[in-house]
Formats: structure tokens, sequence, C-alpha cells
């Protein structure tokens, strides 16, 4: 026996795309997603190597990638992975990176970077990205030797992962990448946040003496896995409740006290409104609730899963931050325990669960209305029925996303994406290429402003090669309908906010290698919808709507 067949192949050096695989994977990644760089060849090389073979999704720009690792980062909680090409590859991704930072998704960002051996020589694509990155990462860093990628790498995903979650980049010399250095072994998770019990005792007091309170669920308590601990404590209080981004569907749709249908009704009557797991932004009125007519605003709390999260602009009552789970069974637990017992909330709850029959009522004109041009809540009507509880639902668009916010109420946690504060849009065929491996039992349907599909529509192609089967449906009412009705509002015209009337979208993704169909009867949407699930393949209903059916917005996000 030679002594090099006598060598343990775990103690023996490797090239650097092999070291961040491994630590990659022994953080829960499953798949990596990128666009094909020379930069990065030795990722691809660890991934088809790696036992067992870790998948490739690449994708045809590179924001899609990102948009993809985020998406998975949001469904499973774990950090997704997108891998760039030095340059252009690195700054196609910022505005994934940014929508990642603003929506407290955990992801890893690993870049190529031109070799540290011709730094400064103008070698192809050289470009120093840390400097770019750094304002919307928690982590911009360079891992400069092949000894260095898998600490750099480890610490990336300790980073993304940890409260408050979001974005971490690194890149990796090209010639440092190809060089060899021994394995790393990737160092445990970050312990949890623990709450101030005298914080929490706080909230609980000011809960307990409010007349009219109403809890705010947002994306973070998804993230931070209290989804549990959050329905508990409204089953358990008799609290009315509504939800924004990934808190959606974790008070199932149809629960008596989710009150999201009479939101400006509760927001406006509450005498205390308990935010959790969101930021206190233009969605939520800066933090500000109440106050009309001379009457008393509503006290503010901020509950947050680590510290820096806690708003510092709103005028607040009481916050507290930490895991998100034993901030909520910390307030429930003092609640129930305080003198008097639990507090009666059932006629401001009753009050709006009457508002709540009437949005009802008036939400069935619309989801029912056989205008011609095609009302856009129309599709909703005939898409709602049709959606089983798993579904994952995405939004990416303006105005006719707008209206999804208002109609689609997800039966079960983790089935709501969208772009989240930042407002990105295209980022939804990154989402359903990452919803589709996340839930690949599930419906996937991607809800398409005709703005948006412009943005990314070319990634069907990734579907079809992937085999990865996505309902898509467009809302097409041929302009930026976010932009057309608030222009003519202030300056009685609109510029720059017409598209091309009825485009072909679903032509679009045909030549691709899916399959679609064109819809101007508002009573072809359903069975336009029923072939999509049933074809098996990337498959776009393209309906054409009312240009001037626009959503009825109280803000314009600033």
């Amino acid at each position: 026996m030679t002594e090099a067949s006598q060598a343990d192949p775990t103690t023996e050096p490797v090239h650097g795309g092999v070291i961040a695989t491994e630590v990659a994977r022994a953080h829960g990644v499953e798949a990596m997603f990128t666009l094909s760089g020379a930069h990065v060849f030795p990722m691809y090389d660890g991934a088809v190597k790696a036992e067992p073979p870790m998948p490739i999704i690449d994708v045809r720009h590179e924001p899609s990638a990102v948009f993809a690792a985020e998406a998975i980062g949001k469904l499973t909680r774990k950090p997704g992975l997108a891998v760039l090409t030095a340059g252009p590859g690195v700054t196609n991704g910022v505005s994934p990176i940014a929508q990642a930072q603003f929506a407290g998704s955990p992801l890893v960002v690993i870049g190529g970077r031109a070799p540290a051996n011709r730094w400064g020589q103008g070698s192809l694509q050289e470009l120093d990205h840390p400097p770019i990155l750094k304002t919307v990462t928690a982590l911009s860093t360079t891992a400069h030797t092949t000894a260095d990628i898998g600490p750099t790498v480890d610490e990336a995903f300790r980073v993304a992962g940890s409260s408050h979650r979001g974005p971490a980049f690194l890149d990796v010399p090209m010639d440092q990448f190809f060089d060899v250095a021994p394995r790393h072994t990737a160092a445990g998770a970050v312990a949890a946040i623990e709450p101030d019990g005298d914080a929490l005792a706080t909230v609980a007091s000011l809960l307990g003496a409010a007349a009219k309170p109403l809890l705010i669920i947002g994306t973070d308590v998804w993230a931070d896995g209290a989804e549990v601990a959050a329905l508990r404590l409204v089953e358990e209080t008799g609290l009315p409740v509504i939800a924004n981004g990934m808190g959606r569907g974790i008070v199932p749709g149809g629960h008596p006290q989710l009150v999201t249908k009479a939101r400006s009704a509760a927001l406006n009557g509450a005498d205390l409104v308990i935010v959790v797991g969101t930021p206190l932004d233009f969605r939520l009125g800066y933090g500000v609730f109440g106050g009309k007519e001379d009457t008393t605003p509503a006290k503010v709390v901020h509950l947050a899963d680590s510290p820096a999260q806690v708003s510092t602009h709103a005028e607040l009552a009481a916050s507290a931050s930490g895991d998100l789970t034993q901030v909520l069974d910390g307030v429930l637990t003092r609640l129930q325990s305080a003198s008097g017992g639990k507090p009666d909330w059932s006629a401001w709850l009753g009050d709006l669960q009457t508002q709540v029959a009437a949005g009802v009522e008036r939400d069935n004109a619309l989801l029912t209305a056989s205008a011609d041009p095609i009302h856009p809540a129309r599709i909703y009507g005939e898409l709602l029925p049709r959606l089983a509880d798993d579904a994952v639902v995405i939004g990416d668009g303006g105005d006719f996303v707008s209206f999804a916010g208002k109609f689609v109420e997800p039966k079960r946690p983790g089935g709501w994406l969208d772009p989240g504060p930042y407002g990105c849009l295209g980022a939804g065929l990154g989402a359903a290429i990452a919803a589709r491996i996340a839930r690949p039992s599930s419906q996937v349907v991607l809800l398409f402003g005709d703005g948006a599909a412009g943005m990314s529509l070319i990634d069907v192609d990734t579907l079809v090669r992937h085999h990865l089967p996505v309902v898509m449906i467009v809302g097409n009412n041929s302009a930026w309908g976010l932009e057309k009705g608030p222009m003519q509002m202030l300056y009685g015209y609109d510029v720059a906010a017409d598209l091309a009337p009825g485009t072909r979208y679903d032509q679009v993704v045909t030549a691709l290698g899916g399959g679609g169909e064109l819809v101007t009867d508002p009573n072809e949407i359903g069975p336009a919808i029923d072939r999509a699930f049933a074809s098996g393949i990337p498959y776009l209903v393209n309906v054409l709507t009312d240009v001037d059916a626009a959503y009825p917005r109280a803000t314009f996000g600033i």
C-alpha cells in the first residue's frame, strides 16, 4: 500500500470552492443559485463533486439568482446561497441584496473577485465589491486567502442567520478560489437573545389596562420561528389581530380574530397597538395610529427580534426585544398571572367583526364583477377558491398585487412572499424558482403586474430547464398603474406610465418552452387557471384588465 493510498482524504487540502460549499452545506444550504462565470468555477466544482452533489440552479440574469436565494431564506428560515461572478455579476445583485436587508431575509452571497496576484493591474472585472455592498448588508468582506475562505463563509452564515437576520456578502480572489487549504469545520449557531423580563412585564401591564388593543404580526414572527407562540397569544387572550408580510397566515385566513378586512377601523379605533416583528415604517403610518378628529392616538408597543430593530423615531409606550417566542410567551404569562385575570375584549372584537363582515360583502361585489374590461379583483375571485391551504402565493407588481394583499389571506404561515418594504419589482420569478424547490408538493402561484413581468420573464427559461412548474397570472392593464393614477392626481396628466396595449406575455412563456393563454372574458379566468394548474409546466394566464380600475390607496409610501 502506497503512502498516498493511506492518506485520510478528510485531512487532505482541497480547493477553495470545496471549502466554501462544505461550509454552506453545514449551515443547511441545499441548492446554489447562480449565473455562470469563470471567477466562481471552483464553487461549481465543489457542488458537483460533493456527496451528494449540491444542485446548481443557473438563471438568465443575476438578480433572479439572488431573489431566489433570498426567497429560500424566507421559506426555510435558513440562509439561502447565491454565487455571483465578479464585477457586473455582483453589481447586478445589489437590488435583491438590498431587498433582503429591508425584509430581514437570511441570505449569503458569495462573489468572485479579480485575482489577488493581479490586483491593481486591470484584470477582467476588477472591482472592490465590499464597499459597494457595505450599506445593504450585515457583513461585507473579502476572504483574501484560501485559508480565509472557510472561516469567512462560516461567519457570513452565522451573521445572516442570527437576529436580526439579513444578507451577508463576501468575495474571494479567483486565484485563491482555485488554490488549496485544509477543510474548515463550521461553528454552531448563535444563541438566541433573551428578552428583559421587566420590559415584558411593562408590556403585559399596558395590555391588561387597554380597552381596545390591537396586535399587528409581521414578517419577523415567522422568520424567528415564533408563529406558534403568536397564535397562542391571540387565541388565549381574544386579541384582534392584523398581519403584514410573512406574518400572513400565522393567524389563518377566516379566523374570527383576524380583522385585516377592518384594518382602518382597527388602527383608528385602538387605544393600544402592539406591533411585533415588523418596522414602524410607511406601511404602518410610521407608528402613529388614530388621533383623528381630536381623538387621542393609540399607545404603541414595539416588539422586535433584536434591540437594533426597535423603533427610534416613533413615540413608544413600551418596547421589548429578543427571541420572539420568549417575548410573546413572556407577555402572555405575565398577563395571565396579573390580578383580576384576563381582560374581556369581546365587545371591541365584536365591533371589528361587524366591520369585517361588511368588508367581505363589499369585496364580494368586486370579486364577482362581470365588467368589461375585466376588473382586476375578478381574477382573485376566481383564484381564491382554487388555492390549496398550503399554496405559496408570490406577489410581484404594484397596483395588481395591491389587490392581492387585500384579498389573499393565507391559511398557513410561510405561504406568502412579496418584496417587502423595499418594493423591488422583478423579484417574482426568482421567488417562484425558490418556492417550487422549497415546497415541491405545494401550489406555487406568481401574481405579476405587467410592468413587473417585463423585468424577469426571461427566467421562465430557468423554470423550463430545471423542470419547475409554476402558475403565473398577469394582471395586464398595459400601464405602470401604481404611477399612472398618482401622476394624474398631481399633474392632471401622466407620462412614462403606459405600456404597449395587450402585450402577449403568454406567448413569451410559450416560446420559452412553457404554456400560456390570453383571457379577455371574465368567465374564462377560472377555466384558464384550472388549465394552468393541470398543465404540469410553467404556465402563464395573461388577463387583460381595466386600467381605470385602480387600487384605492391611502398612502403613496412617502
